[in-house]
């Protein structure tokens, strides 16, 4: 366990972010100002990193190293930084006002972008900085300061440097949209965040080939609004069991059997009155997640697609997608209801082709099911079929990814989503590791690197990529794709250039102004809350979709 005492609300997120990356082996803990006294007699006595900021930098003392920033206001590219920190003898220790309370950093959910208010600086006896610009520029240097200093300690250097967002081609996005070239994008993830140019050139690859995509939806120049185009989540939070790595809203089918009619029932209630709400608008993209939407029985799901095509117009469709994902819920009948409603990409998510770690995350379906399930879907018919991989589970070396990916270039599936594992607070594999004493498991270069060239080797080229909290390694998550197989809505979700209408339990809408603003709606995630508050549901929708 590695515990960090920080003075400062606002800064926990990159804090923590940071501090996991560099010690992908440990259980992470930020220590607040705002920890409730449980949390404080539990971790205080346990901190090897504290960050006391001030309003002149910054005093970072790890494992009694002490190291000194001063700021003096200047702009972000000026801040007296020269690229490693510096130890200090003479600095002192942490004010006595740094506090030594403790907060469990998931609990806050704080955005790097997040900035302190005058109302909450003063509750602390702290000025903030004359404006929002210096406060913005106050934290990106401390970021730059906290990150070399680690990398001093450490002796390591992070893929990503000093990022911390989970949208890092953003950035390309909108610098090749000003009209930058690429070298200088490169050069700017570089030389302000540290970013290894392999991952630069990675962003900036996705963001050029992102921009073409979404250059051919819609109208030229369409802006997100009225009249634009807008794409459907439908989710289905049913799975045959829950994998020890999963935090995602899933209910096991044998428990709620009984339910699912009545859930399906609900869904389209709601889907009705997004039809009607959104009548006018023009539908690009249909997605159907979960959970794992084959868990329903195929007359289920012929019951949830006749609604479906009868309600929307799918002339403008440009992508309808279904995530079967697991092998032991896909059947020939299912397959056969899919691609009769027009279902044109799937997913087949075997996640490894090795059955001890199958059997360890309790993924029930066997390797020998996962082909089973790709050979029914190709002789079903279906040309754009997804599968997806995670790196980083547990026991998996090197030797193992790599006989994953040589089966998987045998199936010569058309896209390839590459995840690293992400740790959940709330995945049973968090209490798993810590119940038995193993470290917090990490990805490497080297499978990442297995993994690209396994895509390259069937073809398919990076086309969206995102990052998450917790994430191993300090890597990220890829889609690969065929040239015309890319997975539209993956682009949609990520770099949020379009209203996402999602319906059913634990759904989030995201509604998309032209101006940039964003905003959400969500939907209870128990199932049996979501079928018995439906009208609410409904009603959060209309508010957010109406005008």
């Amino acid at each position: 366990m590695l515990v960090v005492e920080l003075n400062r609300a606002n800064f926990e997120y990159d804090v923590n972010s940071i501090v996991r990356a560099f010690y992908p082996e440990e259980q992470v803990y930020v220590l607040t100002p705002e920890c409730r006294e449980e949390k404080r007699a539990q971790f205080g006595g346990s901190v090897r990193i504290r960050v006391g900021l001030r309003e002149d930098g910054a005093l970072l003392s790890i494992d009694g190293n002490d190291y000194l920033w001063e700021w003096r206001g200047d702009a972000p590219e000026d801040f007296g930084f020269s690229g490693s920190a510096y130890v200090c003898a003479d600095v002192g220790t942490v004010p006595e006002e740094a506090g030594d309370v403790a907060e469990e950093p998931d609990s806050a959910v704080v955005r790097p972008e997040d900035m302190i208010c005058a109302e909450e600086a003063a509750v602390h006896g702290k000025t903030i900085k004359e404006t929002e610009e210096d406060e913005k520029e106050y934290k990106y240097g401390f970021k730059c300061f906290f990150y070399r200093t680690l990398c001093e300690e450490t002796g390591k250097e992070l893929p990503w440097g000093n990022l911390t967002g989970i949208r890092p081609t953003k950035i390309a996005y909108q610098l090749l949209e000003q009209g930058a070239c690429e070298e200088d994008i490169i050069e700017h993830y570089m030389q302000r965040y540290y970013v290894s140019r392999e991952k630069a050139e990675l962003s900036v690859d996705i963001a050029r080939r992102e921009r073409e995509l979404l250059s051919g939806l819609g109208s030229k120049g369409e802006l997100p609004g009225e009249g634009s185009g807008y794409s459907i989540y439908i989710g289905i939070p049913f799975c045959p069991s829950t994998c020890l790595y999963c935090s995602f809203t899933s209910f096991p089918i044998a428990a709620y059997r009984k339910d699912v009619d009545r859930y399906i029932d609900c869904l389209i209630r709601e889907m009705e009155h997004v039809a009607e709400l959104y009548r006018d608008r023009r539908l690009d993209c249909v997605y159907i997640g979960g959970g794992t939407p084959t868990t329903l029985e195929a007359e289920q799901l012929e019951r949830l697609l006749v609604r479906l095509k009868g309600l929307f117009d799918f002339s403008s469709v440009r992508e309808f997608t279904v995530e079967a994902g697991r092998a032991d819920s896909i059947t020939e009948d299912k397959l056969r209801v899919l691609y009769r409603y027009g279902v044109d990409r799937i997913s087949v998510n075997p996640q490894t082709m090795k059955q001890e770690t199958l059997d360890v995350i309790g993924r029930k379906a066997s390797v020998e099911q996962v082909e089973e399930a790709y050979a029914l879907a190709r002789r079903a018919g279906f040309d754009n079929i997804n599968m997806d991989l995670i790196l980083g589970l547990p026991g998996e070396l090197e030797a193992d990814v790599q006989r994953t990916i040589d089966r998987v270039v045998e199936l010569a599936p058309d896209s390839l989503t590459v995840h690293s594992l992400a740790i959940k607070r709330a995945s049973r594999l968090n209490r798993w590791i810590q119940e038995n004493g193993m470290p917090v498991l990490h990805n490497t270069d080297e499978t990442m690197g297995i993994a690209a060239k396994g895509a390259e080797r069937l073809g398919l080229v990076p086309y969206y990529l995102y990052r998450q909290k917790n994430m191993s390694g300090n890597f990220e998550n890829v889609g690969y794709a065929r040239e015309g197989k890319f997975g539209l809505y993956n682009i949609l979700i990520m770099e949020e250039k379009q209203t996402i209408v999602a319906c059913g339990a634990g759904s989030i809408s995201k509604r998309v102004y032209p101006d940039g603003l964003i905003k959400r709606s969500e939907n209870v995630k128990d199932v049996s809350q979501y079928i018995e508050r439906i009208g609410e549901m409904i009603e959060r929708k209309r508010v957010l979709l109406e005008d």
